[in-house]
């Protein structure tokens, strides 16, 4: 048996019910206190904030004084995570003290408030996994304390004071996007007032994360960025700035956001909001922002119902890299969502631009319009969900255009009955590419006659007879609904050009289960299977448990006999809770435990596209 506090020797597996800590590499019981706070803040803490291991203490826990008139502190408070100032960790060099207990943001601060005034400490951080608290130790003139609710906590290096006074150039990339954002909802719907429900708590956080992506864009790499909240600035001053900058945002982007639209967060909050956010550079986040933000603030229910499932980015990485758009191509998700297809779709080609422009010397300006050239003439996007299509043109905009080709259509309509700029822009059999992942779930069908009688695949279907291995065949009758997920795949076979590429997401149900041996025989019968990649449960987790998979097929009419690249992926970077899975190298470097990456790499060799 493992003792709880003994370091873990190179190599060794952690003893089932514990948890490698982050910092001591000691075994520690995994609590959900441990997983989901302790652990997470101490990863934030190195990864986002910046400070050195050897700077922070957790196993064997660091004490406070329980009182002022102890000779030790060894019998004192024990703390979750105490951060130092030199690498002795002696009590005066106790610089931040953090608390991880399960207990409301009031018990929390009186805590901290115990902790710091018996402790030569500065700042003290309370963090349940679901809210945070960041408390500031100060001493006036006379001699008098003073407790300071701060915006965030400094980086390593620095002084509260310079908390809001970081350059452009020295923002950094966020490591974990869902955890902020999670703490962000957490904290407006238990404390902002007269805003509750989930989607309108989204609004709002969209307007800022927009306000904050157009801020870095547009602010030169040594200024200060005005997306920020500084220690001393009043909330009513910062909110000022915030609404003067949602004023540029709607001026610059008017087909998106309204006139009147206005950022309805009172000032606290928001003086929260650009605390959380304000040291992260999210253009180059590793993750689609917006995706996350919208998948943390849309409560579960109502994704359920939608089927509005975001595809991880990795896996959307994965497939833009088997079907290798290339300059020039059409291409269309027309279950757009967030539009994360098309944006990696879109960084792919500017990425080949790039590479054109070096060889053919181009100049910046000649490469700048040849991609919104591009954006504007190859990319398209059709969601029935108008607050989808929006983020989509808001965030499309932002990076580098191509907004005019996103349309809110129901894309399983009849295509004459789309709007006419919809029908003008997206035209059938046009398309070098489709990237899709469309909505299913087991309560979300399609229905009414004349939409149906559009798709083969809303028809009944009759099962072969016997065991002879003979043929389904279609009846002139019409189901009264069907799967949106089986409707997709026959909307994708008008869209391409012959010999265009599809990818799409599906429920690996579709293809393992007998009834549905109608839709299996369809797929082969109009499309030349390229490859078929199963995906781990825990991709679309927690928010689904569907098992699902990648098909990627060319619509080309299938040979008699041909190869089928197949692939399973066991890891996918996070868990059934939605943390990354991480696993320590012998050598004590870290590494994601993620199949994907290397599937796209080993399946892009062998997919040979016309």
């Amino acid at each position: 048996m493992v003792e709880p506090y003994e370091e873990l020797e190179e190599g060794e597996a952690v003893p089932e019910g514990y948890v490698a800590d982050f910092i001591s590499r000691k075994p520690v019981r995994a609590t959900p206190e441990e997983v989901q706070a302790t652990q997470v803040f101490a990863r934030r803490l190195v990864n986002d904030f910046g400070y050195p291991k050897d700077l922070i203490q957790t196993r064997p826990q660091f004490r406070v004084r329980a009182r002022p008139s102890d000779e030790k502190a060894s019998r004192g408070y024990p703390v979750d995570i105490a951060v130092f100032s030199a690498k002795r960790k002696l009590e005066d060099d106790a610089f931040i003290l953090v608390e991880c207990k399960r207990k409301t943001r009031q018990e929390g601060e009186k805590q901290l408030k115990t902790y710091l005034t018996m402790s030569s400490a500065q700042i003290g951080v309370w963090f349940n996994g679901d809210d945070h608290l960041y408390l500031h130790k100060r001493y006036l003139t006379d001699g008098t304390l003073e407790w300071v609710v701060l915006p965030t906590i400094p980086r390593w290096g620095q002084g509260v004071g310079d908390i809001g006074l970081l350059r452009r150039d020295q923002l950094h990339v966020p490591t974990n996007l869902r955890a902020v954002f999670r703490d962000i909802r957490n904290h407006l719907a238990g404390n902002t007032t007269g805003i509750t429900r989930d989607q309108d708590l989204a609004q709002e956080i969209i307007r800022l994360l927009f306000c904050k992506i157009y801020d870095e864009i547009d602010t030169a790499p040594t200024d200060l960025p005005r997306f920020r909240a500084r220690v001393d600035e009043s909330a009513d001053k910062i909110a000022t700035r915030i609404n003067d900058l949602f004023d540029h945002v709607k001026n610059e982007y008017s087909d998106v956001f309204s006139m009147s639209e206005a950022i309805s967060l009172d000032s606290e909050s928001l003086r929260y909001v650009v605390g959380e956010l304000q040291t992260y550079v999210l253009t180059e986040a590793t993750r689609d922002a917006i995706g996350e933000a919208f998948e943390v603030f849309i409560g579960p229910a109502v994704r359920g119902e939608e089927g509005q499932f975001f595809t991880p980015r990795n896996v959307v990485q994965m497939m833009v890299k088997l079907l290798a758009p290339r300059p020039g191509e059409m291409i269309v998700d027309p279950a757009c969502g967030s539009g994360g297809f098309l944006i990696v779709a879109l960084e792919a080609i500017w990425s080949a631009l790039e590479q054109e422009a070096r060889m053919k010397k181009w100049s910046e300006s000649q490469l700048e319009k040849r991609k919104r050239e591009v954006a504007g003439r190859c990319i398209r996007g059709l969601d029935k969900d108008s607050f989808l299509t929006k983020l989509t043109k808001a965030y499309m905009a932002i990076v580098g255009d191509g907004r005019g080709g996103i349309f809110c259509e129901d894309s399983l309509n009849e295509p004459q009955h789309w709007r006419d700029d919809a029908r003008s822009k997206i035209k059938l059999s046009c398309f070098d590419v489709v990237l899709t992942n469309p909505p299913f779930g087991s309560k979300i069908k399609v229905t009414g006659a004349k939409k149906l009688s559009q798709y083969m695949l809303a028809r009944r279907w009759k099962p072969p007879k016997g065991d002879g291995g003979g043929s389904w065949e279609p009846t002139s009758e019409y189901m009264k609904d069907q799967a949106p997920q089986v409707l997709f795949v026959e909307r994708c076979v008008p869209l391409l050009r012959p010999g265009g590429r599809l990818g799409i997401v599906l429920p690996e149900s579709l293809f393992g289960m007998p009834i549905y041996g109608y839709f299996v025989q369809y797929l082969l019968e109009n499309f030349t299977l390229r490859a078929f990649i199963s995906l781990p449960e825990e991709i679309f987790q927690p928010y689904t448990h569907a098992k699902t998979c990648v098909v990627i097929l060319e619509n080309t009419p299938p040979k008699i006999d041909y190869p089928i690249e197949m692939a399973i992926a066991d890891w996918c970077g996070q868990d059934s809770r939605g943390n990354q899975t991480i696993r320590v190298q012998p050598d004590g470097t870290e590494a994601l435990l993620d199949d994907l990456p290397e599937i796209a790499e080993q399946l892009s060799r062998r997919l040979h596209w016309r």
